[in-house]
């Protein structure tokens, strides 16, 4: 009788172990996210900021003023000396138009994950 007791905890004990190890350990049907390059998408060091905010006509920037200030839009005009920021977030219904030697910084999205 005492023997029976012994191998079933036993046996309890292997299946949550068994149980443990396998919900601790990645499936291996999840395939890893692939990170690529947005085709189209780069910047020119060698040309000014309208010319590379030109490249940009159409797509969402996120834009840094020389004040501290941070606008994110979409391009929709560059000009010589001015730029047209339109649909900025947080603001609805809200345009902007930015004096370029104003802009000490540009982030744009380069990279998306393909899975």
């Amino acid at each position: 009788m005492k023997k029976a007791k012994i191998s079933g905890s036993t046996g309890m004990l292997l299946i949550v172990m068994f149980l443990a190890m396998a919900f601790s350990f990645p499936s291996a049907v999840e395939a890893e996210p692939k990170v690529v390059e947005i085709e189209g998408m780069s910047y020119n060091v060698n040309h000014s900021m309208g010319v590379n905010l030109k490249l940009l006509l159409g797509k969402k920037v996120y834009v840094s003023l020389d004040s501290g200030h941070t606008l994110a839009g979409t391009v929709k005009a560059v000009g010589d000396h001015l730029m047209h920021l339109e649909k900025i977030e947080r603001k609805d219904y809200f345009d902007a138009l930015i004096r370029i030697k104003n802009i000490i910084a540009i982030d744009v999205r380069f990279r998306k994950v393909q899975r």
